[in-house]
């Protein structure tokens, strides 16, 4: 386990994400922010959980595309279990975890107690849309979650 450092990178060779991670919170609503969809290339960190490598669930959130195209976690479905994840940090350490499973959920359906849920192991949630796009309402139905585990 590793002290509170807040992250600064989101390296996932799989898929080939190396993106640069800013701090967000939620939304008068309660909801996750994104980062802007001007940077679709970034990755957000929720600042009021733990840091990537502290006990409990620290969680990155990216979106999957934008008018012009992919965006940075748009291949986030396609990790499997023992894929790894990399989260470098402030402190110059790096938190490498190891992916347990991916999983899609509907938006209404959202885990939100295993996504945010405590605990005293060092976890990643990677989260980011899912589903076909409605263009009605202008947004996906639905959310893909990676869960991983630190692996050292």
């Amino acid at each position: 386990m590793l002290p509170s450092s807040e992250p600064v990178r989101v390296t996932i060779p799989r898929i080939g994400v190396d993106a640069d991670i800013v701090p967000v919170a939620t939304d008068e609503n309660g909801a996750l922010e994104v980062p802007p969809l001007d940077h679709p290339e970034m990755v957000g960190w929720y600042r009021r959980g733990p840091t990537p490598g502290e006990a409990g669930n620290a969680v990155l959130v990216g979106h999957v595309d934008t008018l012009r195209g992919p965006a940075v976690f748009f291949d986030l479905g396609r990790l499997r279990p023992g894929d790894t994840v990399e989260v470098t940090r402030t402190d110059g350490r790096v938190a490498v975890f190891s992916v347990d499973g991916v999983g899609a959920y509907p938006k209404e359906r959202f885990p939100t107690e295993r996504v945010y849920g405590g605990g005293a192991e060092a976890r990643l949630r990677l989260i980011t849309c899912g589903g076909r796009f409605n263009p009605r309402i202008g947004s996906y139905p639905d959310n893909i979650v990676v869960f991983a585990t630190a692996a050292r």
